[in-house]
């Protein structure tokens, strides 16, 4: 069976598609990410522009527009969809931690 490509997502790679719930430029998603995590996540511009380059080959965003050298982006549906799925996954951990380290009830 082969792999899923982004059945789980790196930390930068949830927070450039968060970004992205908003027309941006890579240079603004480069500031944002260390600003919406407090510094704990910062993305470098040689792994951004990669992993935009995957996620447009995969379909999860889509470039809106092109001036010159500065392209912008947003999601696509199926790029809201992963992230959510992402969102779930991370809330289901936090969850079983809750409920085996803190001795919480499940919910």
């Amino acid at each position: 069976m082969p792999r899923l490509k982004y059945k789980t997502l790196t930390e930068q790679m949830f927070y450039i598609l968060l970004c992205l719930t908003e027309e941006r430029r890579g240079m603004e998603i480069l500031k944002l990410v260390p600003e919406i995590t407090e510094g704990r996540v910062s993305v470098g511009s040689a792994t951004l522009y990669n992993l935009l380059e995957s996620f447009l080959e995969e379909g999860l965003i889509r470039e809106t527009r092109a001036e010159g050298r500065w392209r912008s982006y947003i999601l696509t549906k199926a790029g809201e969809d992963r992230l959510g799925e992402e969102y779930q996954r991370i809330s289901a951990q936090a969850q079983d931690y809750r409920i085996y380290v803190k001795g919480e009830k499940r919910e």
